[in-house]
């Protein structure tokens, strides 16, 4: 437990000390000045100071990051839902391609769709818009949602529906209280992935937002793209990681089996 803690903390332990320091130069294992001591000197905002001033943008960009990849995991819902029961339960001409097509955005590199994307939204006036970058995000979290609910579907069966069909439930009545229930914990996993791969989606966004749209992505690349990790750059990278540990916490609150039972109680 102490190695897998030590190997989940440590990569965190230096990015924690860096936001704090003002002057921390190698082989120091410590900063020799910190943040706190050069607060009071600076003209400018340093460290977390800058992180939550107007200047660095973060409040901006976080909103942004959480809006796109709300909208994203929504619409991602709409259209795999009925499009992974057809592939877990119908057989049709065709399908092993169609699935093999649905991992394409998987193994073809993400630069090359997002210049191929940037050509085409140019043209139609989507490039720089939320618009744009929401269709892009859907390419490559599409995949990873359809083949989580397939998986599913298939381990779902349908000995439930047919007996709540033969008891007399119609369709949708079968759906809200029998279906969506039993799919409740699949769902709820597919959709908090969903919007981690999402919110960690940079060169598609940069690509397509033209410098317009900033994400927590983009913004972070903008601090670290001249080589350095200085305590705001250190500061605005743990901030990143915020998504990632909150989608963990509620993985581990909602995905467990209890979750069938309590999704199909309702």
């Amino acid at each position: 437990m102490i190695v897998i803690a030590g190997f989940i903390l440590g990569p965190f332990i230096p990015l924690l000390i860096q936001s704090f320091a003002f002057r921390w130069a190698w082989p120091d294992l410590l900063p020799s000045t910190w943040w706190l001591e050069q607060r009071d000197k600076s003209m400018l905002p340093l460290a977390w100071d800058y992180v939550f001033s107007p200047y660095s943008r973060v409040w901006e960009a976080t909103v942004n990051t959480v809006f796109i990849g709300s909208v994203v995991t929504v619409i991602c819902l709409a259209i795999c839902l009925p499009a992974a029961r057809v592939l877990a339960r119908e057989r049709f001409r065709g399908k092993s391609a169609f699935e093999f097509f649905l991992s394409l955005p998987l193994i073809v590199p993400e630069a090359a769709i997002g210049i191929a994307l940037l050509m085409i939204f140019i043209r139609l006036g989507l490039a720089g818009s939320y618009v744009g970058i929401i269709i892009a995000h859907l390419i490559p979290t599409i995949p990873y949602m359809v083949r989580m609910l397939t998986a599913v579907y298939q381990g779902l069966g349908r000995d439930f529906e047919e007996q709540a069909m033969i008891l007399g439930a119609n369709r949708r009545q079968i759906l809200w209280r029998v279906t969506l229930p039993m799919l409740l914990p699949g769902v709820v996993a597919g959709a908090l992935f969903t919007f981690l791969v999402s919110t960690n989606i940079f060169l598609l966004t940069f690509f397509l937002g033209q410098g317009q749209i900033v994400t927590l992505p983009t913004l972070l690349f903008s601090k670290i793209s001249g080589g350095t990790l200085d305590a705001s750059a250190a500061g605005i990278t743990l901030i990143v990681t915020l998504p990632g540990i909150i989608l963990l916490i509620l993985s581990e609150r909602f995905i467990k089996e209890e979750a069938f039972g309590k999704g199909f109680g309702n």
